[in-house]
């Protein structure tokens, strides 16, 4: 494993992490607490992701996906000022 990067610590001990191994596979680690087992376990993006996963660690890493949107410096932000309007029955869009 070439990178990863802390997602989560819960209050109780485990830790999640974003990987990437050397082969570019990015995944999610989970690393339980010593009393649990401490035995760290991957998981494929998609099963952490599912539709359902809402714990705070699922949470972590959508905000952090969310940060690649709205951070790059060279984002084409213009959309945000244009609007759209349907006045007297004609189709308008100004940016």
């Amino acid at each position: 494993m070439s990178d990863r990067r802390e997602l989560y610590r819960s209050s109780n001990g485990d830790a999640w992490f974003l990987a990437r191994d050397a082969e570019e596979r990015v995944f999610v680690i989970h690393e339980p607490n010593a009393p649990s087992g401490g035995r760290a376990s991957q998981i494929e993006l998609g099963a952490f992701l599912r539709e359902g996963a809402n714990g705070p660690e699922h949470q972590a890493l959508r905000r952090l996906i969310g940060t690649l949107v709205d951070a790059h410096p060279f984002a084409d932000r213009s959309w945000r000022a244009a609007s759209v309007s349907f006045a007297s029955g004609r189709f308008r869009a100004t940016m």
